[in-house]
């Protein structure tokens, strides 16, 4: 029987949390296994929510603030110290530089800005933190992480020695980075940035040309931040990379692009870029926890080709396949090379939407749609487990329950 279900999603961008999606698929699973042992494990993937997850997960509390938005407004925003090590802090960058904090008709990457970035692990500092979690994902930036930097105490000057402007775009016309302002109490910090490997700075797949589109950046805007971030790349290199002993690849190395090219601006601090999972998830127990299931539930608003490179479905699907444990991916839409995920160890997938219905509709019936497509699913795995009872030889003991293809 499927006694012990793991519940492991990712949230739904402008519709669900990873906390409400978790909650929405329990109460479709208890629909049809009501003693089943459901363990929710929310998973956070950098971008929005991570603050508080690990804040929680650990025990610990968020620090709320007002910090600079992505369009230069004040917002209200916050970072987490953990619970189990207070000297550790969580800064989310959505939480101040996120997508979502951009109104749709001031969409433009190649002038928001990673300041309040900057602000928020300065504020950590403040509270003695000397380890720094920076989560990278859900960005509304391209600027290189220039912004940050800034509040952390860079000048960026052109030419004439006049101090730039903030935005991406700007970053053209850099001629030198000042650093004898910077912060002193960063030499003497560890930061890890928690970041997508895959997302590099520059190039044909750098971050302008894959995400700036997404932000909305115009075809002549994805070409000059292109343009903008190699520069930025040159001149960071040239002025950081003695002084902080760097020793990454600032223009196609392995997280760069992170967060509109924040990953390339921190790592220029000396900042680790380090696969977000390989941070992220330790405070979470999950492999022990998805070792203990029978059957293993994950989701997110959509599977496509890019799901197997960096997604939580995959990952969880990954890590899963150790213990040999089945995984039943559930996800909003299905895009183009959704059956990639299948490599990547997830046994079955599916849509949560019923019928066509409009974004607006998706959006707000996302955890309605959510609970019973799960439960829909659990019945389809019951009639599985239940043949594979049948066609077991007698005497042949307990089985365990089969995979679903």
């Amino acid at each position: 029987m499927l006694t012990r279900i793991a519940v492991a999603p990712s949230g739904f961008k402008e519709s669900l949390s990873a906390e409400s999606a978790a909650e929405a698929i329990a109460t479709g699973v208890r629909r049809v296994v009501p003693d089943a042992e459901i363990d929710l494990i929310p998973l956070v993937d950098g971008g929005e929510g991570t603050a508080h997850a690990l804040a929680v997960a650990s025990g610990g509390r968020l620090v709320p603030l007002w910090a600079t938005g992505p369009t230069g407004d004040r917002v209200g925003t916050h970072f987490a110290l953990l619970g189990d090590d207070e000297s550790t802090a969580v800064v989310e960058m959505a939480a101040v530089a996120g997508l979502s904090l951009v109104p749709h008709d001031l969409r433009d990457p190649s002038a928001t800005t990673t300041y309040g970035v900057g602000e928020l692990i300065r504020a950590a500092l403040d509270t003695g933190a000397r380890r720094i979690l920076v989560g990278c994902g859900d960005s509304g930036t391209s600027d290189g992480g220039a912004g940050a930097l800034q509040a952390l105490g860079a000048r960026l000057l052109d030419a004439d020695g006049r101090e730039l402007p903030r935005g991406g775009g700007r970053l053209r016309s850099l001629d030198r980075i000042d650093t004898s302002g910077l912060d002193p109490r960063l030499w003497e910090t560890e930061i890890r940035v928690a970041c997508n490997p895959f997302n590099v700075l520059c190039g044909e797949r750098g971050v302008a040309r894959v995400f700036g589109p997404q932000k909305g950046a115009t075809p002549a805007q994805v070409e000059h931040l292109a343009s903008a971030l190699e520069h930025w790349a040159d001149v960071l290199t040239r002025d950081l990379g003695g002084r902080f002993d760097l020793r990454t690849d600032l223009y196609t190395g392995p997280g760069t692009g992170a967060s509109g090219g924040l990953g390339a601006g921190l790592a220029a601090l000396g900042a680790q870029l380090l696969p977000r999972f390989d941070v992220l998830l330790d405070h979470l127990d999950l492999d022990a926890r998805l070792a203990r299931a029978d059957l293993i539930l994950t989701a997110e608003g959509a599977l496509d080709h890019q799901t197997p490179r960096g997604k939580v479905p995959a990952e969880v699907a990954r890590r899963a396949k150790r213990y040999g444990r089945p995984v039943l991916a559930l996800a909003g839409t299905l895009g183009d090379g959704a059956h990639q995920v299948r490599a990547a160890g997830v046994d079955a997938y599916g849509s949560i939407l019923p019928a066509p219905v409009s974004l607006t509709e998706a959006l707000s019936r996302g955890g309605e749609f959510l609970t019973d497509a799960t439960e829909r699913a659990m019945r389809m795995v019951l009639i599985g487990t239940r043949l594979s009872a049948q066609n077991e030889p007698v005497g042949s003991g307990t089985h365990r329950p089969s995979s679903v293809r």
